[in-house]
């Protein structure tokens, strides 16, 4: 009989048969399907299937948690099910096939925002806090804010803005620069390109829409004329003139000879990119917003304009993840002038409240996730006083059904404001203290209005994301309760396993050397120790295989923490390995994050399954450039799977670590 014959049988039938599998393929840990039909996979069946550790879905793939016996599983189901499997590459292909159109746009978004979701943070709520310090009038009969009666909070006023205007001004620069780092092109040029697009020797990005036609510099060349227009806290502008330089790039690399490619591919990158962006990309990029603010203005006033405050309150948050919001401004202040007060600016108030609820939803539902409410508190805060972009690009947008959820309740809320007539006097502080630039009159229509889009995508988001997380992303009650179970399962399985061992030793099977007194794990690498939970990946920071520590590294080569013997190797990437001790526990290694999707590259596999190693000796080469240049983190994971006859396990981290020498894991 199969060792796993009876999970292996479970499996095909709660994943919808094989039928139901388009591809399958597996790494270190994990089976990753890509599925015909998602919905027929039955995820909390799977989940009491003994050997699943959990499952989650990611980038189109359907993953199922093993662990480090995952090749023996994956090998007799296979086989069970009589289908073959596929390369990495091929799973890959197939998920991003498998994916609509919208999820291809959402995850690209997802991944370029990711490494600008603490600078957004930090920005919004520097943001926020000046908003009430300087932009809310507290005082003598509403006439004044704190920043007018105060010479301190004028000057803290004034500071701030020096962050604020880096981090939303500025944001092109690392829009950019993030897109040639996920695309693995020269990063220097991506943050000089942005540069140029939000240089000071333009117009300000934020003042064009106030300065007439005439009066915008430009470069004149003789026969012709480009307008000198920044692109502060420009989104689409910056991402299109990101990707004219990475494929320009690409482009020259490939088709340039090698010994004059220092200096013709950067000069053929860079120029080009920099005149595109501003005689191509901009100005389609302000095209557009003309266009969103003709409609906006007009469907406003139109007989309809209940109607469109509902399309309007639904597309807002969209519309600044674009960056093309700003353009509103210009609409509120005609609207100011021609009517004494504008309709506009409390439905985009009202939008900020909608996704902060959705993000306080995420908040409690993740409520034992620390890593995750790192991010979800501060981005409600900031949210709930008016600067959605961290909540919209840390939050919602990366789970997609946050941000709809916001969307509905904008979309209520504003029909509501605008079918009451709700007015502000002029363009005011955002989120909660939006109230205060509301005329008097309206006070309860926008209050009706504000618990609207409060209530309604707070509920929804609850609603929808206790089933959504509790199967995807291993937070909430249900899956931590899912893990407890699967460690007390693993906990009554470790003597049975260790006296397999045993046995296998006295019928001349390999297994681990016999070592007395094993009491610690030295560092695999040099390089600073950090805790499990501070990894960039659910699996690991939330300790679904287990405890361990991860290492951010300064060498290339692992080496063995102790005297060894390697039980599983990836043999075909060459990313991680297992290693057995002689008290019988098991210790996985994985270096990089979602490094199997490099396919070897900058990879050295140094053992073989099987293959006693000393303590110090190398298991695995790898290049840090490589892995960063392929868009992925190269911290490393070291988990113990298995504790064997170790007790009182403990977990060091927060210091430097030299390969080989420092102890990382000491136990009795």
């Amino acid at each position: 009989m199969a060792k796993y014959e009876n999970d292996v049988r479970q499996l095909l039938t709660l994943i919808g048969g094989k039928e139901n599998i388009q591809a399958v393929s597996h790494c270190m840990t994990r089976m990753r399907f890509v599925l015909v039909d998602p919905e027929k996979a039955d995820e909390k069946g799977i989940e009491k299937i003994p050997s699943v550790k959990g499952t989650f879905t990611q980038a189109g793939q359907y993953q199922v948690i093993i662990g480090n016996d995952v090749a023996v599983f994956y090998n007799e189901f296979t086989a069970y099910a009589g289908i073959e499997g596929v390369s990495k590459d091929a799973v890959k292909a197939a998920a991003k096939a498998n994916q609509n159109p919208l999820q291809k746009i959402m995850g690209a978004l997802g991944e370029i925002f990711a490494p600008l979701i603490p600078a957004l943070i930090c920005g919004g709520l520097i943001l926020g806090f000046r908003n009430v310090i300087g932009e809310i009038n507290f005082f003598h009969n509403g006439t004044e804010s704190l920043a007018d009666i105060s010479q301190f909070w004028a000057g803290t006023y004034q500071f701030l803005w020096l962050i604020g205007e880096a981090v939303f001004h500025l944001l092109p620069v690392g829009i950019v620069w993030s897109i040639t780092k996920k695309m693995g092109t020269t990063q220097i040029l991506g943050i000089i390109l942005g540069l140029t697009l939000v240089s000071s020797q333009l117009l300000n990005g934020f003042s064009v829409a106030d300065t007439p036609a005439g009066e915008i510099p430009v470069w004149d060349f003789g026969f012709a004329k480009v307008e000198m227009i920044g692109y502060q806290g420009q989104v689409i502008a910056a991402m299109l003139a990101g990707f004219v330089l990475v494929y320009l790039e690409k482009f020259f690399k490939k088709h340039c000879p090698e010994v004059i490619s220092m200096i013709v591919v950067p000069f053929c990158s860079l120029v080009p990119s920099v005149i595109i962006a501003h005689t191509i990309v901009g100005p389609i990029g302000w095209k557009i917003g003309d266009a969103i603010a003709n409609v906006v203005y007009n469907g406003l006033m139109s007989p309809f304009g209940v109607v469109f405050a509902g399309v309007f309150g639904l597309l807002y948050a969209p519309i600044v993840m674009t960056g093309l919001h700003h353009m509103t401004n210009a609409i509120d202040s005609q609207l100011t002038n021609l009517y004494d007060g504008t309709i506009l600016w409390p439905m985009i108030a009202l939008s900020n409240i909608a996704q902060g609820s959705a993000v306080l939803a995420m908040s409690v539902l993740q409520k034992k996730n620390e890593r995750a409410q790192q991010v979800n508190i501060p981005a409600c805060i900031s949210c709930y006083l008016g600067v959605t972009e961290p909540a919209l690009f840390g939050v919602n947008l990366k789970y997609g059904f946050p941000l709809i959820c916001g969307m509905a309740g904008s979309c209520i809320a504003a029909m509501i404001s605008v079918g009451s007539g709700v007015q502000a006097f002029s363009i005011g502080v955002g989120g909660l203290p939006g109230i205060l630039s509301i005329k008097p009159e309206f006070y309860l229509y926008f209050l009706l209005a504000m618990a609207v889009a409060i209530v309604v995508p707070f509920l929804l988001t609850l609603i929808v994301g206790k089933k959504k997380l509790s199967n995807t992303d291993f937070l909430g009650e249900d899956i931590e309760m899912t893990a407890a179970d699967t460690e007390k399962s693993e906990a009554d399985t470790a003597k049975s396993e260790a006296d397999t061992a045993k046995e296998g030793a006295d019928e001349g099977i390999a297994t681990a050397p016999k070592e007395e007194a094993l009491t610690e794990l030295k560092a695999g690498l040099s390089g600073k120790v950090i805790p499990l939970d501070d990894v960039p990946d659910n699996v690991f920071s939330q300790h679904v295989m287990g405890d361990g520590i991860a290492i951010e590294p300064s060498s290339d080569t692992v080496v063995a923490p102790a005297d060894s013997t390697v039980n599983a190797v990836m043999a075909d990437t060459g990313h991680a390995c297992g290693l057995t001790f002689a008290n019988g526990m098991e210790l996985l290694i994985h270096v990089g994050v979602d490094t199997v999707d490099m396919n070897g590259e900058g990879f050295a596999l140094l053992v073989e399954e099987g293959q006693k190693v000393r303590a110090g000796e190398g298991l695995i080469r790898f290049d840090k450039e490589k892995i960063h240049a392929a868009g992925h983190p190269s911290v490393t994971v070291f988990i113990v799977t298995e504790e064997g006859s170790a007790k009182n396990i403990e977990y060091l981290s927060g210091m430097e670590a030299e390969a080989g020498e420092t102890p990382v894991i000491r136990f009795e």
